[in-house]
């Protein structure tokens, strides 16, 4: 489908990420206009996300811009897109299974991010998500925040996941260093949900390092983050009801 061929609605995708966005405010993980979410109609060639600085209480599904996912263009909207279009566009191009981008500013989060450490995997609430760390990334350089800081700004989200695509699924998500965290998954709700956990991992995370110390709380078995991480994801994963509703439903 051409972006520019054909009357443009979005309408499913346009609530799915109205209602991703208003729940921001909902969990605690924005203060004022800090922090949007996007989603991709990729058949189409473009993504849906938040106006810039549009407050939450006065955004409407109509008030979403309607990006190329190509160049950047604003192909549907009266206000400009948020300000971190070019990284949300950045990880879309980069990772083809995204489906929607989240970022905030929350403020456990951004605690690990500005002190440049990534949240670590201290128990099995942190591996039900994370396959791993949430990395931090290195600092941009004078020139990336010269020329193209957003677009780079995702870019240096790539080279921290190395381009894999795999460790993007498994860690869903990144502290961009000094800023805050990006995270993704395969839809604008996933993307927000994603969001939510990393926020009360890191926070769970400050807690635990404030009272243990290396001797009496060693790291948690690899067997058992695994465990975790494998009965939500995967080919044998079995958390949830969604694979029992359908074998009922047939």
């Amino acid at each position: 489908m051409s972006v520019v061929s054909e009357s443009l609605s979005f309408g499913d995708l346009r609530r799915e990420v109205l209602a991703a966005n208003l729940r921001i405010p909902e969990a605690g993980l924005a203060t004022l206009t800090w922090g949007n979410v996007s989603g991709v109609d990729r058949d189409a060639g473009v993504f849906v996300i938040k106006p810039s600085g549009v407050s939450y209480a006065d955004l409407t599904a109509e008030d979403l811009v309607v990006v190329s996912l190509a160049d950047g263009r604003v192909v549907e909207g009266h206000f400009k897109p948020s300000t971190d279009t070019e990284t949300h566009r950045c990880l879309y191009r980069a990772f083809p299974h995204i489906g929607g981008v989240t970022h905030t500013h929350s403020t456990h989060a951004v605690a690990f991010a500005q002190a440049r450490r990534p949240i670590p995997v201290l128990g099995t609430t942190h591996a039900d998500t994370f396959n791993g760390p949430v990395p931090v990334t290195e600092d941009l350089t004078a020139e990336q925040c010269a020329r193209d800081y957003e677009y780079n700004t995702g870019q240096v989200i790539v080279a921290l996941l190395e381009g894999d695509p795999q460790r993007a699924e498994e860690v869903p998500g990144a502290l961009v260093s000094r800023h805050g965290p990006f995270t993704w998954g395969a839809t604008a709700t996933t993307a927000l949900e994603n969001a939510i956990v990393c926020e009360a991992v890191a926070e769970m995370a400050l807690h635990t390092l404030a009272l243990r110390s290396p001797v009496d709380a060693p790291e948690p078995p690899q067997h058992l983050l695994d465990r975790h991480f494998t009965r939500k994801h995967g080919p044998d994963a079995y958390y949830g009801n969604t694979a029992a509703v359908a074998a009922t439903a047939r």
